[in-house]
């Protein structure tokens, strides 16, 4: 019985064996499977591309998981990772680094803030320009810059687009359309209708007479001194002119706004001013008569 018992005993160690090494591989392999799709995709850690693999083979070599999965553990650490090639995040859909388009590094909130400070440069608005948020198809309209006007540029283009600095703000308008040369105003020549302005006003007043005076001399009657406020100090006048003509009028002096010295203009109810130009024309309270509210008369108020 002793001697068959043992034989018994012999029996079973190879059978042990055997089993031992496949049960040791599929440890391996689940351990190894439950670190990869297990993990939350926001973790930080990384996956490096150069990485090696453990075979099968290397994985029976210890019988022991804890063993067999400690070269993945070390692989998949962020220093080990950095030494041996591209860093890649484990969120990404497909493991794959992607270098920032120029376009990407020029509209990063740094740069962006970057040639703000740096700029240092203004240009003359040779036309209206619409403003806009950002460079590319996706801006929004934020205001308007006017013919004429004077804004600080960056220096920095995309998209057709030059950027520039407003209220301290990073905006773009269209290219082309900046110049580094005051524009020469289209003033019509000299007034040939005989009328003037007198004296006591200021020199913005007579310029913007003789102006009006040259390109349309059919306005023969023109309000400048009187007791009270702006016409009182010589910096008002009064353009006699009704219907559309007052607005072809109107939108002349604008268009010469800065040539002339003027800060503001009103007609047919309508006040237009250098502070809030971005805001266009705007609408005014009644006043309670055609005089009052400007409807027979372009009014222009001079710096």
């Amino acid at each position: 019985m002793a001697h068959r018992h043992k034989r018994d005993t012999n029996a079973r160690k190879p059978r042990a064996i055997v089993i031992a090494g496949p049960l040791a591989f599929l440890a391996t392999a689940s351990a190894v499977g439950l670190g990869v799709t297990v993990g939350e995709p926001e973790s930080a850690e990384v996956i490096s591309a150069s990485s090696p693999s453990v075979s099968p083979a290397e994985a029976t070599e210890d019988a022991s998981p804890s063993a067999a999965a400690e070269p993945r553990k070390a692989a998949a650490t962020p220093s080990t990772a950095a030494s041996r090639g591209p860093v890649l995040s484990r969120s990404a859909s497909r493991f794959e680094l992607r270098e920032l388009t120029p376009a990407e590094k020029m509209m990063a909130p740094a740069a962006v803030r970057t040639a703000i400070d740096q700029a240092d440069t203004r240009l003359w608005a040779t036309e209206d320009l619409n403003v806009w948020t950002l460079p590319g198809d996706q801006a929004q309209q934020v205001g308007t810059l006017e013919a004429g006007e004077k804004v600080l540029v960056t220096g920095r283009d995309l998209y057709g687009r030059d950027e520039v600095v407003v209220d301290g703000a990073s905006r773009w308008v269209t290219s082309g359309y900046l110049s580094d040369e005051e524009p020469t105003p289209d003033l019509g020549g000299a007034c040939t209708n005989g009328t003037s302005v007198g004296g006591g006003v200021s020199p913005n007043i007579v310029n913007v007479h003789a102006a009006v005076c040259a390109a349309f001399p059919q306005i023969t009657s023109y309000g400048t001194l009187r007791s009270d406020g702006e016409h009182g100090q010589g910096l008002a006048i009064d353009i006699m002119v009704s219907g559309d003509l007052g607005w072809e009028i109107a939108e002349f002096i604008r268009a010469n706004r800065v040539e002339l010295g003027v800060s503001y203009l009103i007609y047919a109810q309508q006040i237009w001013s250098v502070e809030r130009s971005g805001e266009g024309w705007r609408g005014m309270e009644d006043r309670g008569s055609v005089t009052a509210n400007h409807y027979d008369h372009v009014h222009v108020t001079t710096y």
